[in-house]
């Protein structure tokens, strides 16, 4: 597959707005056109090809090279296509995205994969606030779509996500799952405080000891196959599962029961 490849030219000092850095805008666009893409720098508007050296058209895959932590946006809505970023990456990562996938060598920031109603995102380093949550005031998060980190996340993991699935392989902060409606999430660290908070449905997988709030009421202890087969394909696609996990026993609460209290935290007890 052809490729577009972006270095940026040198470090960028004051955010830059650039959600024209997606598949779907770069398709049937030669390089000049490419370059002159606009994007914002704080408040002033510039073009793609005044911070990033392109080579390639007319591509379905987009390649990052640089220290992207204050570019922002990137992949935002996208709907098909790859972006491969060799480098941190900047808030909003993939928000909104529909389709695709972004595979990220390094961490994101806050807010990576929010509200995305598909695709796949990746990142091989830590994630910050928001992971696959829903932005202030809207009613719902992530809404399809695979989520996967190899490090660690912050606050607020899923936040009123509806469908679809995260994966943390290392920690996360406080209210991870907090008013989920529906999905799953996966933490192979350990969960910060009032995981579940307000949960209506979904799922929350937890493989060490938590404190649970006071509103979830422990239901039975059992070997979920749902459970066991998801984590098969998820060790299929790289994450460090053990064989411990796939022939556990999991003890199931159920709550949030100050909401509709059919959501679940199943936590690892041993095989």
């Amino acid at each position: 597959m052809e490729k577009v490849t972006l270095r940026l030219k040198e470090p960028v000092t004051v955010p830059l707005e650039a959600e024209v850095i997606s598949p779907d805008t770069f398709q049937g666009k030669t390089r000049a056109e490419i370059e002159g893409l606009p994007v914002y720098c704080g408040n002033e508007e510039g073009r793609l090809g005044d911070f990033f050296a392109v080579q390639g058209a007319e591509a379905r895959e987009i390649v990052l090279e640089g220290d992207l932590s204050r570019v922002k946006q990137i992949g935002a809505g996208m709907t098909r296509g790859r972006i491969s970023i060799y480098g941190d990456a900047g808030m909003h990562l993939g928000a909104t995205m529909r389709g695709g996938e972004i595979i990220v060598h390094g961490n994101a920031s806050d807010w990576a994969g929010a509200e995305m109603a598909g695709g796949m995102i990746y990142i091989q380093g830590n994630a910050g606030h928001g992971l696959g949550g829903a932005y202030r005031g809207s009613a719902r998060g992530m809404n399809r779509g695979l989520i996967i980190v190899w490090g660690d996340a912050g606050n607020e993991v899923g936040n009123a996500m509806r469908r679809g699935v995260i994966v943390v392989q290392g920690n996360t902060g406080d209210f991870t799952g907090a008013f989920m409606i529906a999905g799953t999430i996966i933490v192979l660290g350990r969960l910060g405080d009032r995981a579940g908070a307000g949960m209506k449905r979904g799922t929350i997988v937890a493989f060490h000891r938590l404190q649970l709030l006071p509103t979830f009421r422990y239901d039975c202890t059992y070997r979920p196959t749902f459970l066991r087969l998801l984590l098969i394909g998820l060790r299929a696609r790289g994450v460090d599962i053990g064989d411990t996990y796939l022939e556990g026993h999991y003890l199931r609460y159920s709550g949030d029961l100050t909401t509709l209290g059919k959501g679940e935290i199943l936590i690892w007890e041993g095989a």
